[in-house]
């Protein structure tokens, strides 16, 4: 420890992202690309969960009628995620849209890294259920998938699983949904620096690091 250096500024991120939701993998990969640049910023994520669709079936829905239902089908589906898998690249991101066999609701994938946080693993699990889903394509609806993913962090997936099969933080997760769309956020990532600055979007690193200055300089 340099004890000469000054000290690190401390910084809440709140991240609103949905893990359905490949622009917020991207945008959370360009945030951790950019922070890892700010050696003196010591920044906590705080993660909101969104439900992109919020009235998707507990089981999910096949991703064929998936496709048909958001994007009228899967050809206009294919071009926006050809230019999110190249995005991705950039960012070392291999995107296999390919594998997903079903959208899964993602209520569920949100309480299990509400779980991993009482452990200290939230940061963690975001990015182990991101890649599962976007890489993998794991079915991230699944509990007994999920709690492999914890199982696979070193976290106990029994434990995981029982949470899953309760109820609990159902309704966190819903109010935290509502609670950005009556902040006005109706789209994801969205992230919002020290409470007061908010930004939309897979933005750039250049981007945030400059909203990040922001927040710094009004302390």
């Amino acid at each position: 420890m340099n004890i000469l250096a000054p000290p690190r500024a401390r910084l809440p991120i709140e991240v609103v992202f949905d893990l359905v939701c490949p622009w917020c993998f991207l945008g959370i990969r360009r945030l951790r690309r950019m922070l890892r640049s700010r050696p003196d910023v010591a920044a906590e994520l705080i993660w909101r969960p969104f439900l992109l669709n919020p009235d998707l079936a507990p089981q999910g829905v096949p991703r064929q009628e998936y496709l048909v239902r958001k994007f009228g089908g899967e050809e206009r589906a294919r071009r926006l995620h050809g230019t999110i898998a190249e995005l991705g690249r950039a960012e070392g991101l291999d995107f296999r849209f390919d594998r997903i066999r079903r959208v899964p609701h993602s209520l569920d994938a949100h309480r299990l890294v509400r779980w991993a946080g009482r452990f200290g693993m939230a940061d963690a699990t975001v990015d182990a259920v991101f890649e599962a889903y976007f890489m993998d394509g794991v079915d991230i609806g699944d509990g007994a998938a999920l709690a492999a993913i914890a199982g696979r962090l070193g976290l106990d997936a029994a434990l995981a699983r029982r949470f899953l099969a309760t109820v609990a933080e159902v309704e966190a997760v819903h109010a935290d949904n509502l609670r950005a769309h009556r902040l006005g956020i109706n789209g994801v990532p969205c992230f919002v620096v020290a409470g007061r600055h908010a930004i939309a979007g897979a933005q750039e690193p250049e981007v945030l690091e400059r909203l990040l200055d922001v927040a710094l300089v009004e302390g």
